[in-house]
């Protein structure tokens, strides 16, 4: 198993850790190629999630932070329900 170099990672401002890369299982018969998702835990060491996509799969998520990213950026009402319950706030006890 081996994963590409061009993922290190960034730290969010709630203490996460976010990697994106490559992940290739080389079976002789079949290689296998995988995007990877990992969320670490946040500062209170709540944990994270990781997730193993198609090439295809990544693309939906790959697509839908471009658009939110673009409307946070000029401040645009979202085009469906948020989830400001479960990531409104970093800071723990926030009444958010």
């Amino acid at each position: 198993m081996t994963t590409g170099s061009e993922g290190r990672g960034i730290v969010t401002t709630c203490g996460r850790r976010i990697a994106v890369r490559r992940l290739r299982l080389a079976p002789a018969d079949r290689p296998i190629s995988r995007v990877t998702l990992d969320v670490g835990r946040d500062q209170r060491g709540e944990p994270g999630v990781w997730a193993a996509l198609t090439a295809d799969e990544a693309r939906g998520p790959a697509r839908l932070l471009l658009l939110h990213t673009g409307q946070a950026e000029r401040a645009t009402d979202p085009a469906g329900p948020t989830r400001e319950d479960s990531s409104a706030s970093c800071r723990p006890g926030s009444d958010r």
